[in-house]
């Protein structure tokens, strides 16, 4: 919850905030978040309200584990984050390398974007990823 400005949260009766979950009401300012009554926020969520804005988790909404949110949700509405894709080949492992900057360099775009389960066409004549390993997954 949001240390700095905590007046500026109102959460209605019955509503359910799951581990981790984020709720900030100021980014260069003020500004108001209200979860309306029987709203449930996901875990690891984040809902973030700029200055003199207003962001409104109405009556019933359901944020999903991971969503993101900077603007108001309807009454009744489950919001999800997207699912995650493989964007490019890692070459220079970001566990042994000295910068962020030679990791960068060292990723390679793929040639076709890849399905939510990160398998594109070109790769299915390779052998079967671990869907343990698989992007997203980790």
């Amino acid at each position: 919850m949001d240390n700095e400005y905590p007046e500026s949260i109102e959460i209605h009766d019955n509503v359910q905030i799951s581990i981790r979950a984020i709720i900030i009401a100021h980014t260069r300012g003020s500004g108001r978040v209200i979860i309306e009554k029987e709203a449930f926020v996901g875990a690891n969520s984040v809902i973030a309200c700029s200055a003199d804005r207003l962001i409104r988790i109405g009556e019933r909404a359901v944020i999903g584990p991971g969503a993101i949110i900077t603007k108001s949700v309807p009454a009744g509405l489950y919001v999800v984050s997207a699912p995650p894709q493989c964007v490019a080949r890692v070459e220079v492992p970001l566990t042994t390398t000295d910068s962020i900057e030679s990791f960068r360099a060292g990723l390679r775009p793929l040639p076709e974007s890849p399905g939510p389960t990160g398998i594109s066409p070109e790769s299915k004549t390779r052998p079967p990823v671990d869907p343990g390993q698989q992007a997203g997954q980790l």
